[in-house]
């Protein structure tokens, strides 16, 4: 039976580890083998998405449970506006972070129960890929992609932000660790098809 409502992709990882270049390849995918796809990130690009990504610059200070707050505000217009009208109309859309990133990100100092039921009322992915590198690596590929670095993005917190994707994997359904590095983007990618092809 041919599948009516779109599949629901997140990609997840550590800053620097490889997220943006799988989500775009995987959508070129799609486009390739002519199934409808759209791909989109949080941040956002609306207003609040562009309050957090003063906060990420270190431009505007707030407290942590403010930082929550601003991200389930995003993610609520961006679930209403696009990605559920989306699905709906049998559209595949991958997203470029999603609810995974919040319950790692955010759980430094926040109790992540209630940030479970903060976003309980969101669609969850059907397939999330995390891909796995360790921090080290993550910086060098940041220092060397641009100029300056963001909120997180230390050594030291992207290997324990590594570390918690791979504790909290079980907190949604149908989470992927893969491994992000000594390998090609291409191998990774062919990895990442191989599954997405089995839930399509």
């Amino acid at each position: 039976m041919k599948r009516k409502r779109g599949l629901f992709i997140s990609f997840e990882g550590p800053d620097g580890s490889g997220e943006s270049t799988q989500s775009t390849m995987l959508a070129k995918w799609f486009k390739k083998n002519e199934m409808k796809v759209f791909k989109t990130k949080e941040p956002t690009n609306n207003i609040i998405g562009g309050i957090i990504r003063t906060i990420l610059k270190k431009e505007w200070k707030v407290d942590l449970k403010t930082f929550a707050l601003l991200f389930t505000a995003d993610r609520a217009h961006h679930v209403n506006s696009e990605i559920e009208p989306l699905l709906k109309k049998g559209v595949n859309v991958i997203s470029d972070r999603y609810m995974l990133s919040t319950f790692v990100y955010e759980s430094d100092g926040i109790p992540v129960k209630w940030l479970k039921q903060l976003n309980d009322p969101f669609p969850k992915p059907d397939l999330t890929f995390v891909l796995d590198v360790p921090g080290k690596i993550c910086v060098e590929r940041i220092a060397k992609s641009r100029f300056g670095f963001e909120l997180f993005e230390k050594e030291k917190q992207l290997e324990e932000i590594r570390n918690r994707y791979k504790k909290m994997k079980k907190i949604l359904p149908n989470v992927f660790i893969i491994k992000g590095y000594e390998r090609t983007p291409k191998e990774i990618h062919e990895e990442i098809v191989d599954i997405v092809k089995k839930h399509l």
